[in-house]
């Protein structure tokens, strides 16, 4: 499942940093497939979304840092665990109990990010 950042997020920016998929944004930050991928042109993602890789795309949320679940691999294939909910302070970095998804389903997403 893709990890979440609840509505007790202190807006710290601990997490962002950390993911190694650049899947976090602070609040009200436009985002971008391409950021910290080797995603260009269109791409469709697993969840059925279509965007140009490099166009902005409109925040999750204008309050507070939030994850881009399709980009989220829960760090499998780079880490043991989700770094952003080791290293933040208030463990408000959560598994997304509406995004549940396999191992392999995390590894072809970051087969898919990273493409070589």
């Amino acid at each position: 499942m893709a990890i979440i950042i609840t509505d007790e997020c202190i807006n710290c920016g601990a997490c962002e940093p950390e993911c190694p998929n650049n899947a976090i944004y602070e609040g009200a930050i436009d985002w971008k497939a391409s950021d910290g991928t080797s995603l260009s042109g269109t791409v469709t993602f697993d969840s059925g979304l279509t965007v140009d890789a490099d166009a902005p795309q409109e925040p999750i949320s204008d309050d507070y840092y939030f994850i881009v679940p399709d980009k989220c691999t829960e760090c499998k294939g780079f880490h043991e665990e989700p770094q952003c909910a080791a290293v933040c302070p208030v463990d408000c970095c959560v598994p997304d109990e509406n995004r549940v998804e396999s191992e392999d389903v995390l590894l072809s997403r970051k087969a898919f990010l990273h493409a070589e």
